[in-house]
């Protein structure tokens, strides 16, 4: 008995037009994203606390902090620039450069950094104004909802991210089944 091949997302054609995923697809796509995340944040935080031999969950914070933010930009910045991650190829989503091209290490770099315009915002609101976690929950949940429906008025209704980065999201349809 022999194992096929994963059947691999349609090939990249120029002359294919380049489709917007659907908002419902991306914000699918985000939302199993950060499910998966949790596993890749958790293993990071472990590691961390382990080699620091952490004892309090409030020592090192900020070392941990920025070691998951380290994590988490590896993370991103060698999917996106393979082209997908796996919350992406489940959802039939791909990023490509605004030119269509596949991302560089840099520019995927770039797209992460801007990406952080999801939560910085409300965080930093919430810091400011001294919101409790109840607070900056809900603040957080509704600059997410804001964020989200601005991509409505973007010309090609891109996340504004995506804009600013140079890349943009494009639908893979899946390949016919044989």
């Amino acid at each position: 008995m022999t194992a096929s091949p994963e059947p691999e997302l349609a090939a990249p054609s120029d002359n294919a037009p380049h489709t917007t995923p659907s908002l419902k697809r991306r914000m699918a796509c985000w939302l199993y994203e950060g499910v998966l995340l949790f596993g890749v944040v958790f293993l990071s935080g472990y590691l961390f606390s382990t080699l620091s031999q952490t004892r309090n969950a409030l020592d090192h914070r900020l070392g941990m902090q920025a070691f998951v933010f380290l994590v988490l930009a590896i993370y991103f910045t060698w999917f996106w620039h393979k082209g997908q991650t796996l919350a992406m190829k489940t959802w039939h989503v791909r990023v490509r450069s605004r030119g269509g091209k596949p991302l560089t290490q840099k520019l995927a770099f770039i797209r992460y950094l801007w990406s952080w315009v999801w939560f910085v915002p409300p965080l930093l609101l919430a810091h400011v104004m001294g919101l409790g976690t109840g607070g900056t929950a809900l603040s957080t949940l509704a600059w997410i909802v804001i964020w989200m429906l601005a991509s409505r008025f973007h010309p090609d209704r891109q996340f504004w991210h995506d804009a600013w980065s140079g890349t943009r999201l494009e639908f893979v349809p899946p390949p016919p089944k044989a």
